[in-house]
Order: structure tokens, then C-alpha cells, then sequence
């Protein structure tokens, strides 16, 4: 069984790391929700509301072909092994 010491350590620990993860995510956030609020009120909205919609576009683009690329692969492999087999029963 767990001694009282043990449990209060793990216990102790653990309020730690929760108490941490909010400070961890602030710091990992490239921009934080003040910064929007904080840019005069003359810059124009479209542009910055324009970029994510062309990375996420490029995001899509790039996942497309990527899995087009695996799947090309994929049954060339499956072509090469089918062949392979195909050579290899008449031998038998």
C-alpha cells in the first residue's frame, strides 16, 4: 500500500502540473488574444482575415498531394509484390 507521504507527494505533484499547464499554453501561444485589440483601428481587417484562409488552403494543397503521393506509392508497392508473386509460382 501507499504510504501518506508517497500519496501526498504524487498529490502535491499533480496539482503542480495543472496549476502549471495554463502558464505553459500563454507561452506556447504565438499570439495572444489582447494583441488583436491592441492595433489602431485604421488597419485594414481583410488582409490579416485573408491569411489564414490561404495558409490553411496551402495546409489542404500540401495534405492532398502528400496522400496522393502515398497512395501512388502504396500500389506500386502492391503491384511490385503482386508481380513478384506472380515470378515466383512458376518457379515452384
Amino acid at each position: 500500500m501507499i504510504s501518506r507521504f508517497a500519496r501526498l507527494s504524487l498529490a502535491a505533484l499533480i496539482s503542480a502540473a495543472i496549476g502549471i499547464t495554463p502558464l505553459s499554453v500563454m507561452a506556447a501561444d504565438p499570439a495572444p488574444a489582447s494583441a488583436p485589440a491592441a492595433t489602431p483601428a485604421a488597419a485594414p481587417t481583410p488582409t490579416p482575415a485573408a491569411a489564414p484562409s490561404e495558409k490553411s488552403a496551402e495546409k489542404k494543397a500540401k495534405k492532398k498531394a502528400k496522400k496522393e503521393k502515398k497512395a501512388e506509392k502504396k500500389t506500386k508497392k502492391k503491384s511490385k509484390k503482386k508481380s513478384k508473386a506472380a515470378a515466383d509460382a512458376p518457379a515452384q
